[in-house]
This record gives structure tokens, sequence and C-alpha cells, in this order.
């Protein structure tokens, strides 16, 4: 079985966050809480599906990971997205939706 973390949308501002081992939702994935085998992976699962209905979190998910030289890393592209931003660099000056493009 791969490891495995808690991941979801925090509801007040769309934030990636994971899951970390207090069982608080915490931005980055180094700090989640991994589980490595199925009684841990459940908690996980419940700990998601109250966090959904407490309006906390939307689109929780339990997804695989694996751990290279002490660095979590999603197996899936999606999870790598999310964990680490886009994949490729956008135009010099690009702010994203924080500002207007600068003139270069």
């Amino acid at each position: 079985m791969a490891d495995k973390v808690l991941t979801a949308n925090r509801l007040s501002d769309g934030i990636s966050v994971w899951l970390d081992a207090a069982g608080n939702w915490v931005e980055s994935l180094q700090d989640a809480f991994v589980a490595r085998h199925a009684e841990a992976v459940s908690a996980l699962e419940e700990t998601g599906k109250a966090a959904f209905a407490d309006n906390k979190v939307v689109d929780v998910n339990v997804i695989d990971i694996e751990e290279v030289a002490g660095v979590l890393r999603p197996l899936r592209l999606r999870e790598r997205v999310r964990a680490e931003g886009p994949t490729i660099d956008y135009a010099p000056g690009y702010k994203g939706l924080t500002g207007p493009v600068q003139a270069a």
C-alpha cells in the first residue's frame, strides 16, 4: 500500500490544505500526517467526512504520496500542481489573480 495523506480545499478561501497529525488543516504538504496502514487511512477518511459536514473544507480526498529524500510528493500530477503550483512559468510580470500584468 502506498503512503497516503488527506487533502482538501479550505471552504473560506479555496486554498489547498492537508491534515496534520494534530487534526489541523495546514497549507504545506510537508506538514501533513502520513497514513502508512489501512486503519490510519480509515481514520483520515472519517476525519475528512466530518470536516466536510462541518463546512470547513470541500473536495476532500485521500491521495497517494511518495517520500523522496525526506520530501513528500504526490504521485498524481493533479495533486502535485495543488501542492507545488503550476508546472509552467507564466509570462514575465504575471501576478496571477493578485494583480495586473506588469510591462516587461
